[in-house]
């Protein structure tokens, strides 16, 4: 028997939840950070492969794009970081409840912005 209930597979007009939205940009994170890893092993490849290929990897995290990239993965791995918290809290029985879902969501928001902030802080300061 087939259903006759329309199908709505555009996410853009879905009226998801604050705790959807976490939850989807999470698993994003985690796609971003994987690819972001490939990045970081050519460098860390290219910096052991001798003084040439060290000063090469010198040079090319030197850039403002290279910076912006480190910046991307690491903010990545913070946000992946706190929201993977947030589902081991919630492993545990912890915020549960419908109530507690966007106060979660709010929360794992908030310390991802404070921590990106401060990441992108350091690497300006570091510079390599």
């Amino acid at each position: 028997m087939k259903s006759k209930r329309p199908v709505n597979l555009d996410i853009g007009t879905i009226d998801l939840p604050l705790a959807a939205w976490t939850s989807i940009t999470h698993r994003i994170s985690g796609v971003v950070i994987f690819a972001g890893i490939a990045v970081l092993l050519f460098l860390f490849n290219l910096s052991l492969s001798g003084e040439a290929g060290f000063e090469r990897a010198q040079q090319l995290l030197g850039s403002a794009l290279a910076r912006l990239v480190v910046w991307a993965i690491l903010s990545a791995l913070a946000y992946h970081m706190v929201a993977g918290c947030k589902h081991l809290l919630l492993d545990f029985g912890v915020g549960e409840s419908k109530a507690a879902g966007p106060v979660g969501a709010k929360v794992v928001i908030a310390i991802s912005a404070v921590l990106i902030v401060l990441l992108g802080v350091w690497l300006e300061v570091w510079k390599w």
